[in-house]
């Protein structure tokens, strides 16, 4: 059983069907990061326990450490994840790479299919940390305080992307997404970034449903263990 944020929703189904394993896949919304820690595993731990665990082998996450997200995570059944910080190294295909080009690049903004079409903002979620400091939608801004007033605290809230000046689009290879990098692409634009293409590779992902589970790569997690960050290049730990 493959748990995965709706973030890798293409990635993973395309995986699951050229395993060699017999995969299931379950995608749970995106957007958990944005509730914080321990709201995200709580709701991770909720999806683990609704699984029938006496039908699998294992539990497959298709997440990172993901701001601690994953931490504290168990089950009765093996629970396997990539040693990776976020997802952005599953769809660069290695915490290495994903080291490298940030140390290259800094000020960075990635995207990928994923990203662009399910990503939801924390503003539409009302358990969202960002939502419950009272930020609202633009919208509701406008009903509120006026269109003038709306446009400037969009912008004060918008004040964080300052930091970035350059989008890297990461192309994993799903087909008949072109509407989705332009999307990327004109966001960009509209932001005044530079834009790149990168290649991304699905090969974390993929190992991770073959059973393919180096050490260096991956976590296994037995029963009665749980998710620990590790603070170091192994990023993930075992607890227990």
């Amino acid at each position: 059983m493959v748990l995965s944020c709706a973030v890798l929703a293409r990635e993973c189904y395309k995986c699951a069907a050229e395993s060699r394993n017999l995969i299931e896949v379950t995608i749970v919304e995106q957007g958990l990061h944005d509730l914080g820690e321990k709201k995200m595993s709580s709701s991770l731990q909720v999806a683990i326990d609704g699984i029938e665990a006496e039908k699998y082998d294992a539990i497959l996450l298709a997440y990172g450490l993901c701001n601690y997200g994953t931490r504290n995570l168990r089950s009765s059944i093996p629970i396997v994840l990539p040693r990776a910080h976020d997802c952005i190294t599953l769809l660069l295909g290695s915490k290495e790479r994903y080291l490298e080009y940030f140390k290259a690049n800094p000020g960075t903004y990635f995207r990928s299919v994923g990203w662009t079409e399910r990503a939801d903002s924390s503003l539409t979620n009302p358990g969202s940390t960002t939502r419950e400091m009272g930020i609202s939608t633009y919208e509701e801004y406008v009903e509120k305080y006026g269109e003038e007033n709306a446009q400037y605290l969009m912008e004060v809230l918008n004040d964080h992307l300052r930091n970035y000046s350059h989008l890297a689009y990461i192309d994993t290879g799903i087909p008949n997404t072109d509407d989705q990098e332009q999307a990327s692409r004109d966001w960009a634009n509209e932001q005044g970034w530079t834009y790149t293409r990168l290649e991304g590779s699905t090969r974390l992902i993929a190992g991770l449903m073959h059973g393919d589970w180096d050490d260096a790569e991956y976590l296994v997690i037995q029963p009665g263990q749980t998710i620990d960050a590790s603070l170091d290049e192994g990023i993930v730990r075992a607890r227990g």
